[in-house]
């Protein structure tokens, strides 16, 4: 079972060795591998079950270190890093040989980021090279937030857990590409459009793939619990005896009992529901009920993004 701890020396000694090791993000939790060793990726891959065609991210903790990794960073890239770095946000960026073609899924572009978490920053600096870290659980299921979710999906496949504390934003990063010089969202996430576009204008939203993504995270069935979960929608109701669970914003809903039940922001704080939004999932998939009804919430800032993970977790 993963040793789960606050020691850097230890994570760093598992990261050499080849190992992989559960990391804290102010996102989420991250499966962190050596992203230029290709054992190492598979390593990934194999802990996760996750698909090789779906690319992942790649951190570092410094943008003077992203000339290692990539051949051109365009000025719109510039501005977004330079606003958001450390934070939320993952550019997609022309990637050099030295970056494993695993990692992209033989993509031309590598999805790099500069996460904000000060444990994982100082490993990263401690560290002769940048890590590969998508969400450390199954390939589809919910996604991380404490060192302990990480321990009890993966904990005997993982020797070590830095742990960092619960995640202080609790969606995954924003991704965002260049196509032809054109910024294009390809995840929703804890990086609000509206802040993109205060600092490089109006951007093209391009979030869902069926097979052969562009980017991380852009499978359209994804970050769901096991049990079915169902979107509220005007009018929506549990059939007579059905055993029901619900994930609403700010208030309980109707005909469920009440401990089976999770709000994600009595005042309608919607940086505290999407802290909450996974690990209530969580908590709603081990309850005794069958299905889980779950409320949308209002689509401006973090809501588009957690909007878009509870579209992707109600695919069957």
């Amino acid at each position: 079972m993963a040793q789960i701890g606050t020691d850097k020396q230890a994570a760093k000694g598992f990261l050499e060795a080849g190992n992989v090791v559960g990391i804290p993000t102010e996102t989420v939790y991250g499966l962190a591998g050596n992203a230029l060793n290709p054992d190492a990726i598979l390593t990934i891959f194999r802990v996760k079950n996750r698909p090789s065609f779906d690319p992942l991210i790649v951190h570092t903790d410094s943008f003077a270190k992203l000339d290692q990794f990539v051949t051109d960073i365009p000025e719109l890239a510039r501005k977004l890093a330079k606003a958001f770095w450390p934070g939320p946000l993952t550019l997609l960026l022309p990637k050099r040989d030295l970056i494993p073609d695993l990692v992209t899924a033989g993509l031309p572009t590598v999805a790099v980021r500069i996460p904000n978490h000060p444990l994982t920053l100082d490993l990263l600096r401690s560290l002769a090279f940048p890590l590969a870290a998508p969400s450390a659980n199954p390939f589809g299921y919910i996604s991380p937030t404490t060192a302990q979710h990480v321990a009890d999906q993966l904990g005997d496949q993982v020797p070590y857990i830095l742990d960092g504390g619960p995640a202080g934003i609790g969606i995954e990063s924003t991704i965002i590409g260049f196509e032809n010089n054109v910024a294009t969202v390809f995840r929703l996430g804890g990086m609000a459009l509206e802040q993109i576009e205060r600092v490089i204008g109006p951007v093209l939203v391009q979030t869902h793939s069926t097979s052969n993504p562009k980017a991380p995270g852009m499978l359209s069935s994804h970050y769901a619990p096991r049990k079915p979960l169902i979107l509220l929608s005007a009018g929506t109701s549990p059939q007579p005896g059905e055993r029901a669970g619900a994930l609403v914003f700010r208030e309980p809903f109707g005909g469920i009992q009440a401990n089976h039940q999770r709000v994600l922001s009595p005042t309608g704080d919607l940086n505290e529901a999407a802290k909450n939004l996974f690990a209530h999932l969580r908590t709603l998939d081990t309850l005794p009920i069958d299905v889980i009804y779950a409320e949308l919430l209002p689509n401006s800032g973090l809501g588009q993004a957690m909007n878009d993970r509870l579209r992707r977790a109600s695919v069957q």
